[in-house]
């Protein structure tokens, strides 16, 4: 599971107010919900594109700081994808999980790259807790 923040001054809940709404909106029917971090996630397991395997996303309320969106999506090996003809339906996937977080955080893909870069070089340049 990844957890994408918002852009500086933006707020999940002024963005997204009907989370069930906006995953349905680009992966399929919720068919069900997931408990992470004390949070439910909702789940589609049989998504619109067939790509995707299952997917699971919503809000992850963390109490005094900003939510974040999560987002975990299964894909069918390509080999599969391929041999039915859905070779179109691999480039929507891509631009599927890119709006869908783009639309969420008001970040795009290079902004989502470098926070994640920035984040992991944090992790190493602080001190282990020994």
């Amino acid at each position: 599971m990844r957890e994408y923040k918002m852009r500086r001054g933006e707020h999940l809940e002024d963005r997204v107010p009907d989370m069930e709404a906006f995953v349905e909106e680009y992966f399929g029917e919720v068919t069900d919900t997931e408990e992470y971090e004390g949070t439910d996630l909702l789940v589609v397991d049989d998504p619109d594109n067939p790509v995707f395997d299952r997917v699971v996303a919503g809000r992850v309320e963390y109490g005094s700081k900003k939510d974040k969106i999560a987002l975990h999506i299964d894909e069918r090996p390509a080999e599969d994808v391929i041999a039915e003809g859905n070779v179109d339906a691999a480039e929507d996937a891509v631009a599927i999980k890119n709006d869908f977080l783009e639309e969420a955080t008001d970040r795009d893909a290079k902004a989502r790259r470098d926070s994640l870069k920035r984040s992991v070089e944090d992790d190493a340049d602080a001190p282990d807790n020994v």
